[in-house]
């Protein structure tokens, strides 16, 4: 068989073991061995997996994943996420949909010390939805709120699938990050538009609370001091080029351990299921990443990203035109594919094609940050769309009682905002890599 049959052959069995509802590892480790098998021989084989997985478990920079999982789950534990939606609900609470835009707030600053979505649609899910259940709020809008929120897990730095992208592709985290702000804050604000609009033409669907009085919104507002700390000294520093993404991922963890203490919230008991949610987790990340490993080392050797990448530089085709058909592609693989696969998967073979496009006179630094967020966007709409919709999926299971159907159907103005704030970015890199301008 050519490279090319061998390399189509892994994606299709890939898509098929997945439809099997084989873990996702598992779908790319075994069509890949089989496919380097197919392209070696068994000794190659054996000899590739006497090694990646020591290469791939030692690199250094890998350790920011479980760093940062760490830090949101004393976060989770300490009681500092209940603060937050506490905060935000005290302030915009009396206002129509107000628990719905207190949602997407603390999941915006939840998201700022998490850096998942699955985490952060089920710890705020598990704050929110009782008070907007209790204050009459529809479960379409309260799940499509909190499912829609939840997304800025990966959006607010520090993000999962970023630093995978940055090690893949060998960029600066800190501007990764520094660049995801921008777009992110967008978000939440989009967001909150959305749920204002949504709730003028649909009263119904929500229940404005009484106005608390300003001293109790003062006090609501001093709960979030912790955090608000633990942020400031993590990104601050890491800006300030006192430490390193990593150090500053352990002072994170460090931080919100102390806090949660310091709150009498974080107990034995919090501390182990902090350090179990985290090995969970973060194995899952790395089995994903051998998985992907496997398959990117044959795909490596069936020539196709070279060959992609030749194709693409000679189409007659606007880069801004394939661009935007590399991000159709990632909506539609988000049907089937958590937001790390996916990014595990395509970056090494569609980055070197992107990275030979002339786009905006962009430097390959900025391309490369640039198509970075546009592909953190991207993904993150495959977190709540249907068919799959992982973090539908995750509200559903907090929210019982609510229909599937009633959350996605929630979901879609959100989506609709998502593409349009994916297109302005597309037109306008500056919004993105403003940030990594001023401070770099």
């Amino acid at each position: 068989m050519s490279g090319t049959a061998v390399g189509v052959t892994m994606f299709a069995a890939m898509l098929a073991l997945m439809a099997l509802r084989v873990p996702i590892a598992a779908a790319m480790f075994v069509p890949g061995a089989l496919g380097y098998w197919a392209m070696t021989s068994e000794l190659a084989l054996l000899n590739t997996l006497k090694g990646s997985a020591v290469a791939r478990l030692t690199v250094y920079d890998l350790s920011v994943i479980p760093l940062f999982l760490l830090m949101g789950q004393f976060a989770t534990q300490g009681g500092l996420s209940r603060e937050l939606f506490r905060a935000a609900a005290a302030f915009v609470g009396h206002i129509r949909g107000g628990l719905g835009m207190a949602a997407i707030l603390a999941a915006t600053a939840f998201g700022a010390v998490c850096g998942s979505s699955v985490a952060t649609s089920a710890t705020v899910a598990q704050v929110a939805y009782p008070e907007m259940k209790a204050h009459g709020y529809h479960g379409r809008l309260s799940t499509g709120v909190l499912a829609t929120g939840g997304s800025l897990g990966i959006l607010i730095p520090p993000s999962v699938p970023l630093v995978v992208y940055a090690i893949l592709t060998e960029q600066n985290i800190a501007k990764l990050f520094a660049a995801a702000f921008v777009p992110g804050l967008i978000a939440a604000i989009s967001y909150i538009v959305v749920i204002a609009l949504y709730c003028r033409a649909r009263p119904e669907l929500a229940q404005p609370m009484e106005p608390l009085p300003w001293n109790r919104r003062w006090k609501a507002l001093l709960g979030v001091g912790p955090i608000a700390t633990v942020f400031v000294i993590v990104f601050g520093g890491i800006y300030q080029g006192w430490f390193t993404p990593t150090e500053g991922a352990a002072i994170g963890a460090l931080g919100t351990f102390v806090a949660g203490l310091a709150r009498r919230e974080l107990n034995l008991a919090g501390v182990r299921r902090s350090f179990l949610g985290t090995a969970e987790t973060s194995a899952m990340v790395f089995m994903i990443f051998l998985g992907a490993d496997m398959m990117n080392a044959s795909l490596a050797l069936t020539q196709m990203p070279v060959r992609l990448a030749q194709w693409v530089a000679a189409l007659e085709i606007a880069p801004l035109v394939i661009v935007a058909f590399v991000l159709l592609l990632y909506v539609v693989l988000g049907c089937v594919m958590d937001e790390l696969s996916m990014v595990l998967l395509t970056i090494p073979v569609l980055f070197p094609a992107i990275m030979g496009l002339d786009l905006w006179g962009l430097d390959m630094q900025d391309k490369a940050i640039w198509f970075g967020i546009l592909v953190l966007m991207v993904v993150q709409i495959g977190l709540v769309a249907p068919p799959v919709g992982l973090n539908v999926y995750v509200v559903n299971s907090v929210c019982k009682g609510v229909p599937m159907g009633e959350t996605y159907r929630g979901v879609l103005p959100f989506i609709a905002s998502d593409v349009l704030r994916v297109l302005v970015l597309l037109f306008v890199p500056a919004l993105s890599l403003g940030a990594v301008w001023w401070l770099f």
